[in-house]
């Protein structure tokens, strides 16, 4: 299969699946199959989840790079399961023994009742600020053989040293997940990527506007592309059909959610979209997702991925792929797309 052919800065990472659904040994090999997948298909990585149901996520990014060459696991990072010193640990840890750059997908709290399981009453806000501390601890210990010292809110550590050191080329991109005014202002005293669920593409500027509420920006979608509209649809409504059971869990999430993307993701849905849209929201309306999707020909979804671009967006977190034919079928519309933007 052909690597993705892209410029302009732009970086594409698919998604690991979630372990919840699957069996242990089943799940070993579908890691492996997916990372291999990714990698094939030029990823720079695959994000690797985190929350209270799912494996841990160091073992799972273990896994994908002894299955693969150069991917690079983004590996979701919550400050409740580990301090920020294990955090640096572990990536210089995979640094010395693989010789593999590992990201870091910060998120500031997780599902409401993860957080009430560990006892962690703080409030949004207050969350990305925590995290703010926290992931500014990892840095430093990440860039310097020295010891460091921090004396924060939420976090202190003195004269504290990371052995072994991170070789400077091994250095993670730190990617903040959160759509919400806190999450971005997280993201830009980070000088990480801030990483939305977006909305349709028309809804945007040009001449990277969007850019300059970070200092950079990523998207988590899925994409559905064919050589025809029709085609894609009957795949897509074939992959994720119409579930009452998934929509009233959709619903009950919702109760208990204070996440700002979730409730704008939701408010989009309600709200309907054209009928001659690429932008699809069913998947996550039906609780098989938590992404909305584009749909259609390569040349229409191109037109979309090409105005998330010009908005200022480089970096796209994909939702898990289903096949290595569909990671080609997606290629083709990301060349297309980068493209239309040098256009």
């Amino acid at each position: 299969m052909p690597a993705i052919d892209l410029d302009h800065g732009v970086k594409i990472f698919s998604t690991c699946p979630p372990s919840k659904l699957s069996q242990p040994g089943a799940y070993f090999r579908q890691v492996r199959e997916i990372a291999r997948w990714s990698e094939d298909a030029g990823c720079e990585g695959i994000l690797v989840y985190t929350d209270n149901g799912l494996l841990d996520p160091w073992l799972v990014s273990q896994v994908v790079i002894e299955a693969t060459e150069h991917l690079c696991p983004l590996v979701a990072v919550q400050p409740a399961y580990m301090h920020p010193y294990s955090v640096a640990k572990m990536v210089a840890s995979i640094g010395f023994l693989y010789g593999r750059r590992v990201h870091l997908n910060m998120v500031a709290g997780g599902f409401t009742n993860d957080l009430v399981a560990l006892n962690d009453p703080t409030p949004h806000d207050e969350r990305y600020a925590r995290l703010v501390e926290y992931t500014t601890v990892i840095q430093n210990l990440l860039r310097t053989a020295s010891p460091v010292s921090f004396a924060g809110r939420y976090y202190q550590v003195a004269n504290l040293k990371l052995a072994p050191p991170l070789p400077a080329e091994l250095a993670p991109s730190v990617l903040v997940s959160g759509s919400s005014e806190a999450g971005m202002e997280a993201a830009r005293q980070l000088g990480a990527t801030a990483v939305e669920y977006p909305k349709p593409a028309a809804q945007y500027g040009t001449g990277g506007a969007v850019a300059a509420t970070a200092a950079s920006n990523g998207i988590r979608l899925g994409i559905v592309a064919r050589p025809k509209d029709a085609d894609a649809w009957s795949v897509a409504r074939a992959r994720f059909p119409e579930d009452r059971k998934g929509q009233i869990t959709h619903e009950l999430a919702m109760k208990v959610s204070d996440s700002s993307w979730h409730r704008t993701l939701s408010e989009l849905g309600n709200a309907g979209s054209a009928t001659k849209s690429p932008y699809w929201l069913v998947p996550f309306q039906n609780y098989k997702t938590f992404c909305p999707y584009l749909v259609g020909s390569y040349d229409r979804v191109a037109d979309e991925v090409a105005r998330y671009i010009s908005a200022g967006y480089r970096t796209f977190i994909l939702d898990v792929p289903a096949s290595p034919d569909e990671m080609q079928h997606i290629g083709l519309a990301f060349e297309r797309a980068t493209r239309r933007h040098a256009a």
